[in-house]
């Protein structure tokens, strides 16, 4: 009697996915979305790996903001288009902002990509790959930063209609996430060890009108204060225009709420701001930075400013020289303007020269470094609350309540005299301090 034969079904190994992250923290949050969803789907999952392997699927998430980071984000999808063609990796697979915004001429002028999506397609994006999008995963993540710290996206998209700006074109209407989810997504984060929470959106501000009918990122706030193990939040990109004062009344109350401001307020001459529809005006933003600095005494605020608008004098630039010089900062970053089709602003004429764009971004910048080394020689002798970051050759390096991660000033901490661990909480005593730096000892 002849016995059937049982024939084992061949387990096929998934490829490995190489998720390669351009442009801010936003998409750094979107990436890691994606890796949550593939290691959800049993795929191995790696983020800016260096090593390629033939049948790898890479995965790049682009930024087309403005025009120096459209070109990095070409370049990259150039480079591994090549090694597709090596036969070096398997597919290339493009999305966010940059494929969102130009994918018809991106489909014809870079041919051998396998699928191009935009900021919204996740649920075709992993079909492509071979996943599902699982629903009992969200909020779940794969950082790419150090477990300690997470950007936080509490909403996605933007109402306002700055002129200059083509994240709405890229990123669609302000949608704000229910506060529930985030307050679970806060929960999973804390028990896997996350102590900071970055507070990220196109406009932090509005959060909750689309929703409740109401501004509540003061209700959101204090939900996500209670967590426990959530040691900090910090606000990164509050609008000035309808700023809801009451959140400083939460940052007073709650010791885990960093006192730090991320406003970008992009110029002060009346004649810009009008021009980049901004909503506010000279005056208006000068009330709203002190009456923040009054009710929220010793908060650092940070801000970003563009030079060579359109229309831009070299009156308008003195003007906000000299409103730098007065108001100091604690933080601040300069772009030079970028002529982005589709948006108001490409209606006028780029009519300021590259160079002078850029000397006027250096002049800023300079004013700037000499308002950060005053404000840091002031910071010597105090003792204040840092979170170590890493280990970087030979000093251990951290941050205050008063900076973000990669944008602001950093503590360092001779590893020959103090140990601490990655992560942790230390107090250091400043001993001594540069324009972007400070160099201190830690204290019991």
């Amino acid at each position: 009697m002849r016995t059937k034969e049982i024939t084992k079904p061949i387990l096929t190994k998934k490829p490995r996915v190489n998720v390669v992250t351009l442009g801010c923290s936003k998409n750094t949050y979107d990436s890691e979305i994606l890796m949550g969803q593939l290691k959800g789907n049993m795929f191995d999952v790696v983020h800016e790996s260096d090593k390629v392997g033939k049948d790898d699927i890479i995965v790049i998430n682009t930024c087309g903001f403005i025009d120096n980071a459209k070109q990095e984000s070409i370049d990259t999808i150039l480079q591994y288009s090549e090694l597709k063609e090596q036969g070096k990796v398997g597919k290339v697979i493009v999305t966010g902002c940059l494929s969102e915004r130009y994918k018809p001429e991106l489909e014809a002028e870079i041919t051998n990509v396998d699928a191009y999506f935009g900021t919204n397609d996740l649920q075709n994006l992993l079909t492509s790959i071979g996943a599902n999008y699982k629903h009992e995963l969200i909020g779940e993540r794969l950082l790419t930063t150090p477990s300690h710290f997470a950007y936080f996206k509490i909403a996605e998209g933007c109402n306002r209609p700055c002129s200059f700006c083509a994240i709405p074109l890229m990123r669609g209407k302000h949608l704000s996430t229910p506060m529930e989810d985030l307050v679970k997504a806060a929960e999973k984060l804390a028990k896997n060890g996350t102590k900071e929470l970055i507070f990220i959106a196109q406009d932090l501000t509005y959060y909750g009108l689309d929703l409740y009918g109401k501004r509540t990122l003061d209700e959101l706030l204090r939900r996500i204060s209670d967590v426990n193990g959530i040691e900090w939040i910090r606000l990164q990109y509050a609008y000035p225009s309808g700023f809801p004062m009451e959140i400083l009344d939460v940052m007073n109350e709650r010791d885990n709420i960093c006192k730090y401001m991320d406003m970008p307020l992009q110029h002060i001459s009346d004649n810009m701001l009008k021009s980049m529809r901004r909503g506010i005006t000279k005056q208006k933003t000068i009330d709203i930075v002190n009456a923040i600095r009054d009710k929220v005494p010793g908060i650092a605020m940070r801000t970003t400013l563009i030079t060579g608008y359109p229309g831009e004098t070299e009156r308008d630039f003195e003007e906000m020289q000299r409103w730098v010089e007065d108001t100091k900062f604690d933080r601040l970053g300069c772009f030079t303007y970028s002529h982005e089709e589709k948006t108001h602003a490409h209606s006028l004429i780029d009519d300021v020269p590259e160079e002078v764009k850029q000397q006027r971004a250096d002049a800023i910048m300079e004013i700037q470094q000499e308002i950060s080394f005053e404000k840091n020689q002031e910071k010597i002798d105090h003792t204040y609350k840092v979170l170590i970051d890493k280990k970087d050759g030979n000093f251990f390096v951290g941050r205050t309540e008063y900076d973000s991660p990669e944008v602001d000033n950093e503590v360092l901490i001779d590893a020959a005299i103090d140990y601490a661990t990655i992560g942790s909480f230390v107090n250091v005593k400043i001993d001594t301090a540069e324009d972007f730096d400070l160099y201190g000892h830690i204290v019991k």
